[in-house]
């Protein structure tokens, strides 16, 4: 193992890569530094680039901050008037006046360009590599190149098609970027292996399949962005079927009865989960998906008094809405995804092994570790001390928090207690200081999904009873404790309600909100209506990067 890193670092290291570089230009490894590895520690450090990326551009900053914080999931206010501010960036991510020189859209392009490029440079390299996994790790670099492409294509509207690192990217818009990608996925499929072999982490054939029947479902989007409505295709649908259908007759995947268990901090084997990013301890991940949204005073780890939260983001009351809505009288809890309680909601003691935060939604007033002076207080009989918690990280202790529904940008609003908050991922345990030493691998596709895919392309089809089978198929799994009931009925209005309680602050609400035409809706501080908005404007550094390439690189319409 210390080999394998010591071949990673200094590979990944030798790897001179411009943030900003449009044309994905690099610099070439000198071969001389190679002659001392073996065939396959060459082989192991040249692939490992390619997804090392993932991490980062699944971070509450990037990636999720464009597919989250823009939608009717996620809000973000400037907390207290002191926190997260950050000159409006999420402010303007929320009510859509986002524009080519706002940080999250410029650091999540940086990402992606450098994560294209890793794989160009994987793609040159690996033909000379005499191992045997060099032509597996071949196929997996060219796939995550066009998924790469596909995240791009999904968030700023272009591919960028190129084979060798010395010349300059073709881009590539439209029917003729999307003809491109399936091209691409297609080409790798039968040299890729399956999960069995390689885990959920590393590109299989599943997971290709997956991402074609993504490509195929919002196909109609990409090939006319600004489109008063959708032509989805039925030879589109049906390519999502299929594609589907492999996965679900694989018997490879299996929906987890657990729906917690697929965020888990043990959930790398999770058979629901197809592709993900993998964040196992000895990998350095992050936990940022799991302390972005709780209380500053929340602090879930007794070993760790330094583990906490941040204060972030909370769900709209929009969204909120729809879960109290679809199961008035009862209350929400009534579906096993919305929330799990694990803490007591009482004055107690309990054993640090007993100490665990409650999972999904997180409502009212919230119980936990009282830390005073950096220390948690301990009850006579040596156990921790669990109480109401209040905000004495900041100095008043007779302010408790209690999560409100109200959240919004006004004064009131953007008060620190204020919006219920998500804790989808488990915190890591392993984390001490709460961003770090993540462990829950962060699902890219699984197997809800492929269900949901399905159920959308026969329902676009006309086809509403298969579509409705499996709907019901997925609620039916989470068993667990008492499923949500079955469905009656559905439409597409119920499908994209159902993708928000199965996949919420999953990074896939934006892209579902334009497919299902919902994007230039209003809903809590947002009611830009501008259609330009659907992509993201190319960052203006990149822009200026390119200039001296005439036409090259042209801004997106309505920026």
């Amino acid at each position: 193992m210390k080999n394998k890193l010591i071949v990673f670092y200094t590979i990944l290291g030798m790897m001179a890569i411009s943030n900003g570089c449009t044309n994905l230009e690099e610099n070439v490894l000198d071969e001389s530094f190679s002659t001392t590895l073996t065939d396959k520690e060459a082989a192991d450090g040249i692939i490992a680039p390619v997804y090392a990326l993932l991490p980062n551009i699944f971070q509450h900053t990037t990636y999720f901050a464009l597919q989250q914080i823009t939608t009717d999931e996620a809000i973000l206010p400037y907390r207290g008037g002191t926190d997260w501010g950050d000159n409006g960036i999420y402010l303007d991510l929320h009510k859509h006046t986002y524009n080519s020189q706002t940080a999250n859209v410029r650091n999540t392009w940086n990402l992606i360009v450098q994560a294209i490029s890793r794989s160009i440079t994987a793609i040159n390299a690996l033909p000379d590599i005499n191992d045997s996994n060099a032509k597996l790790y071949l196929a997996e670099a060219r796939g995550m190149r066009a998924y790469y492409n596909l995240v791009m294509f999904d968030l700023y509207g272009i591919v960028f098609q190129k084979d060798d690192p010395g010349t300059t990217s073709v881009i590539l818009r439209g029917p003729e970027a999307v003809n491109y990608l399936v091209t691409e996925f297609e080409a790798v499929e039968p040299l890729l292996s399956n999960r069995a072999a390689v885990g959920s982490g590393r590109l299989t054939k599943a997971a290709v399949w997956g991402l074609l029947a993504r490509l195929h479902l919002n196909a109609a989007v990409y090939n006319d962005r600004f489109a008063a409505s959708f032509d989805f295709k039925s030879t589109d649908m049906d390519k999502v079927i299929s594609y589907c259908d492999k996965i679900i007759n694989s018997g490879e995947y299996k929906l987890s009865n657990d729906y917690f268990s697929i965020f888990g901090n043990d959930n790398h084997d999770n058979t629901e989960l197809i592709f993900a990013v993998d964040q196992r301890p000895d990998l350095n991940g992050h936990n940022r998906m799991s302390y972005f949204s709780l209380s500053g005073d929340q602090y879930p780890l007794p070993k760790f008094p330094s583990a906490n939260g941040t204060d972030g983001p909370g769900i709209t009351s929009d969204f909120y809405q729809s879960w109290a809505q679809a199961y008035a009288p009862q209350d929400p809890t009534r579906d096993p995804r919305f929330h799990q309680e694990n803490m007591p909601k009482t004055d107690t003691c309990l054993a640090e092994s007993a100490v665990k935060i409650d999972r999904g939604i997180l409502r009212g007033q919230q119980y936990g570790l009282i830390r005073i002076n950096g220390v948690f207080e301990k009850c006579e009989s040596g156990e921790f001390k669990i109480a109401k918690i209040t905000n004495l990280s900041r100095n008043r202790p007779d302010k408790f928090v209690n999560f409100t529904e109200r959240i919004d940008f006004t004064a009131e609003g953007s008060d620190y207690p204020t919006g219920y908050r998500v804790e989808k991922y488990e915190f890591s345990r392993e984390s001490n200081s709460g961003r770090n030493k993540g462990m829950a691998d962060l699902s890219i596709v699984r197997l809800a999904d492929v269900y949901m895919m399905r159920a959308e392309a026969n329902l676009r089809k006309g086809a509403n009873a298969p579509a409705l089978a499996d709907v019901n198929t997925v609620r039916a799994a989470r068993n667990i404790t008492t499923p949500p009931p079955a469905l009656t009925e559905m439409s597409l209005d119920l499908l994209f309600r159902e993708r928000g309680f199965e996949f919420y602050w999953e990074l896939l609400r934006r892209t579902d909100m334009v497919r299902f035409g919902k994007y230039e809706g209003k809903w809590t501080e947002k009611d830009n209506t501008d259609k330009n908005k659907r992509i993201f404007p190319i960052p203006q550094t990149a822009i200026d990067g390119a200039s001296n390439l005439e036409g090259y690189l042209v801004q997106n319409p309505g920026y």
